[in-house]
């Protein structure tokens, strides 16, 4: 006969409300550790190296960077499509498993909204940037003007701007209006004065009284409705970028589902990457247990077969095709000069995410942090593979050249990573980095819950 197992409770050790928030909040509470004193300083000093390759950018031009007649996209876009992948696990965590009543979600999805924030910030950064005057940037928005000049509805790159500023949008309400209840915590528990007006703004006059809480849960619940699609829908559109076009390695119709589960696939590791770092430091083993991080592990394992599964529909469908352009690009892919970011990204994506088919593995913090990082590189790699690959053999031999990235480039990328764990650490000084008021809702259905 069957025994239905005996499920792991979401929140070790015996809580009850008082001693929840008391633990939540004691990070900001406290002076800052020195891992986190160390953590911005490394993150500034990205920031100020970073900072000198956008003054050369933008003083210079983008003849400043490694690209070519031939490569003329490089670490830019693969950069941008990076960033926007991992902006797509706090969506996911927040809007599809909230909708689903995933309970497991609610330990991690306050750091991983405020991820998608930065991770957002930090892809838009990049087009913005290539387009060498920043000042010029309002070109991009079609509205009424008396130059007569309107945007190129017909450019995907155009489709990026609409959908990355709604899913911003919709990511920064939905964030918000999940911290307002914290917020109102926070406000009746500082003492100093301007720290106190800044919380009792921001709570908007949190009560928690039986109205307001039915209006948190409808409007949540209608923010979630609104975000799930953009999961869908947003690195679908950035896909596009590519499968529009006729270059051999990019047009292809499987790149939307193909980006999506690659976007959830990234996302995911990075959030692990922060969260194994932050459940330690901060003293948050009992909130972010081994069994949040094992569930996390699962969706990695789906997700990136997910990915290996559509490697290799490219590679069946560039042989069934019978398209010897097809064919070259992708054999170029995995023999041609830049087969080692090719072999980075298939042992990755595909070779790494297969541990977690043993629990063993799937329940190893150390082994998790480690394959989290492997995931992040070579979800880097695979974008990097995607643009440089197809474009640095063009059609006629006269245009085959390599491209190099230049150290503007690499400054602008380091800036980039500054930028998000600079603000990240700012994060978890100023607000609380698990969601106190669904913590309290699921520690009902904890089996050491204080009776």
């Amino acid at each position: 006969m069957y025994v239905s197992p005996i499920r792991e409770p979401l929140i070790k050790g015996n809580k009850d409300y008082s001693k929840v928030t008391e633990e939540i909040t004691a990070p900001m509470a406290g002076k800052p550790g020195k891992y986190w004193y160390m953590g911005i300083t490394i993150s500034s000093l990205a920031i100020g190296l970073g900072s000198i390759a956008v003054f050369v950018t933008i003083w210079f031009g983008i003849g400043t960077w490694g690209l070519n007649k031939t490569v003329g996209w490089g670490w830019g876009i693969t950069n941008f499509v990076w960033w926007v992948g991992i902006g797509h696990a706090g969506t996911f965590i927040s809007a599809i498993l909230l909708l689903f009543r995933q309970k497991w979600r609610t330990s991690i999805n306050r750091s991983a909204e405020a991820m998608t924030l930065m991770a957002v910030m930090c892809a838009g950064f990049f087009p913005l940037i290539h387009m060498g005057r920043i000042a010029l940037a309002f070109f991009i928005f079609p509205y009424p003007n008396t130059r007569g000049v309107w945007v190129n509805f017909n450019s995907p790159l155009l489709w990026d701007v609409f959908a990355i500023s709604t899913y911003f949008l919709v990511s920064l309400l939905f964030w918000y209006v999940g911290l307002i209840p914290d917020i109102g915590t926070i406000r009746d528990r500082v003492t100093k004065r301007i720290p106190k007006k800044i919380y009792s703004l921001l709570s908007f006059g949190w009560v928690g009284s039986a109205r307001h809480w039915a209006r948190h849960e409808s409007l949540s619940l209608i923010l979630a409705g609104l975000a799930a699609p953009l999961v869908l829908s947003v690195h679908s559109i950035v896909s596009m970028d590519f499968a529009t076009s006729v270059i051999p390695g990019w047009h292809t119709t499987i790149f939307p589902p193909y980006f999506v589960s690659g976007a959830i696939f990234s996302g995911f590791a990075m959030v692990l990457t922060l969260l194994i770092v932050a459940r330690k430091a901060m003293n948050l083993e009992d909130y972010i247990t081994v069994g949040h991080v094992e569930s996390m592990n699962k969706i990695i394992m789906a997700t990136g077969s997910i990915v290996g599964i559509a490697y290799l529909t490219e590679l069946f469908m560039a042989w069934y095709s019978g398209v010897e352009y097809e064919q070259y690009a992708f054999l170029n892919r995995a023999t041609g000069p830049y087969w080692w970011a090719y072999a980075i990204m298939m042992t990755c994506n595909v070779v790494t995410p297969q541990l977690f088919w043993f629990k063993k593995i799937r329940r190893s913090l150390k082994i998790t942090f480690i394959i989290s990082i492997f995931i992040n590189i070579g979800m880097w790699f695979e974008r990097f593979v995607i643009v440089v690959t197809s474009l640095h053999r063009d059609y006629l031999p006269s245009s085959w050249t390599m491209y190099k990235a230049s150290i503007v480039e690499v400054g602008l990328f380091v800036f980039t990573l500054g930028l998000f764990f600079t603000l990240f650490l700012l994060f978890i000084r100023a607000f609380p980095v698990i969601a106190i008021a669904e913590i309290k809702g699921v520690l009902k259905s904890s089996s050491e819950k204080k009776k």
